[in-house]
């Protein structure tokens, strides 16, 4: 880029458009008695000032991917609008399912057992209603963040980390941090539009999604709150943090992330290799960067595309979140699968020293369908139990009243499967036990956990 007046336009274009993207994710504002950022302040307006237009919007998304669905899968020459609603005929059906559950929660007109305290209440006020207003809004900011440069920055100063540590591109510093301080739902939206865009390779974007799809950090305080830890938070986001990092370090070289495909669904733009010294980092990452925002649509057009994407995105997975996740929570509440899952799981607590084993037993494994579901099991036990609940619960991940069936219709590409998302939270909690139990004793003998 030689002309002057286009470079300068380009950075300028770069500047404003990460100051703008991250401004609206990372900004500390304070907000009555809480800190918060504006996405969170944003997507807060939408669900409580205007509630009633956010659950009529949430339902016709939800018809929409549904009728889209079957004419995309049933019709053999489909309308064109159908066509990114193109799926296997078992997440049509999920997605077809999840508008009859739509309209229970919207109307609170049927069964007792899906109308139970707590149910409606999570599944739609807390999960759809969110999702559906948080996807279309991320979406608009963060293509902004990937088109005027910042990503191609971030992806080239991370580089010499990312790619030794986690065997992926510098690039993904950016979906980490938008999960950590936004929502895993606009993380995986993001790895999705890069996977699609030939940023990430299969094995890549499967690495992300899996590991790198946490909970925000405004949902960590929310677990601790519950469990009466918020005055140990800054212990517990370091111990989190470590424990992503750190699972992640390791799961990327064990299988089934090592299973999957390396090749690319869109035309391949890997990173180029990393020139030596940080300086020649920043210089390189700058360039690029520029490069990048000269090359880029114009804004409103930007952000238009993202707002429709994130639409079209949010309409394919709300029916599918909204029918696996209440299969999930009805799992957990109405049978006795996960006590008795949990019996052989005390002993070995208890033998790592853990007080109340016998309670902190079933809250290990029921987080599989819910992150939240173990906190509330466990909010008359002892403060290492409770601690040590509330770590694990956020480090596992994976959970199938939203992250599950939303990786596996994301993802579908690649593909994501149910059993190997199964046999990932598994494979978490294994490791994650003897750590966190170390941590929790240490924390314990020190004082921090009066028990």
């Amino acid at each position: 880029m030689n002309h002057p007046a286009r470079r300068r336009r380009a950075i300028v274009r770069f500047i404003a458009s990460a100051v703008l993207g991250l401004s609206f994710f990372l900004l500390p504002i304070r907000s009555g008695d809480r800190v918060t950022v504006p996405f969170d302040l944003a997507v807060s307006w939408v669900t409580q000032n205007v509630p009633t237009i956010a659950a009529v919007y949430c339902l016709i998304l939800i018809v929409i991917g549904a009728v889209g669905s079957c004419s995309a899968t049933v019709l053999r020459s489909p309308p064109r609008w159908s066509r990114p609603y193109t799926t296997s005929r078992p997440l049509t059906l999920l997605r077809v399912a999840g508008v009859p559950l739509a309209l229970i929660y919207l109307l609170r007109i049927g069964p007792d057992m899906l109308l139970q305290e707590g149910m409606g209440s999570l599944m739609w006020d807390t999960l759809a209603l969110s999702v559906a207003v948080i996807i279309p809004i991320g979406a608009a900011l963060l293509v902004l963040l990937v088109h005027y440069g910042f990503l191609e920055f971030v992806g080239t100063i991370m580089q010499p980390v990312m790619r030794p540590l986690f065997k992926l591109p510098g690039r993904a510093a950016l979906d980490s941090l938008t999960s950590w301080v936004g929502s895993y739902s606009v993380g995986l939206y993001l790895t999705r539009r890069l996977m699609q865009e030939g940023y990430y390779s299969r094995r890549e974007a499967y690495t992300i999604a899996t590991c790198f799809s946490t909970v925000s950090i405004g949902f960590v305080a929310v677990v601790a709150q519950t469990l009466d830890l918020l005055h140990l938070f800054p212990v517990i986001f370091v111990c989190y943090f470590t424990a992503i990092y750190l699972l992640t370090a390791i799961l990327a070289r064990l299988w089934p992330v090592t299973s999957i495909s390396t090749g690319y669904i869109g035309v391949p733009k890997p990173e180029p290799a990393e020139g030596p010294g940080p300086n020649r980092l920043l210089r390189e990452g700058w360039e690029r960067a520029v490069e990048q925002a000269g090359a880029a649509r114009g804004c409103f057009t930007t952000l238009r595309g993202g707002f429709g994407d994130g639409m079209i995105l949010a309409s394919t997975i709300l029916g599918s979140i909204l029918t696996v996740g209440t299969g999930a929570l009805l799992l957990a509440r109405e049978t006795p699968l996960f006590a008795w899952l949990g019996r052989p799981i005390a002993p070995v607590l208890a033998w790592l020293g853990l007080p109340d084993a016998a309670l902190v037993g079933p809250a290990v494994l029921v987080g599989i369908t819910e992150m939240y579901i173990p906190a509330l099991l466990v909010q008359e036990a002892a403060a290492p139990a409770r601690f040590f609940v509330a770590l694990l619960s956020i480090s596992q991940l994976v959970f199938f009243s939203s992250v599950g069936p939303m990786i596996i219709d994301m993802f579908r590409d690649v593909p994501v499967r149910g059993r190997e998302l199964v046999a990932l939270f598994l494979i978490r909690t294994v490791l994650l036990i003897p750590v966190l139990a170390v941590i929790t004793a240490v924390l314990t003998r020190v004082g921090l956990l009066a028990t």
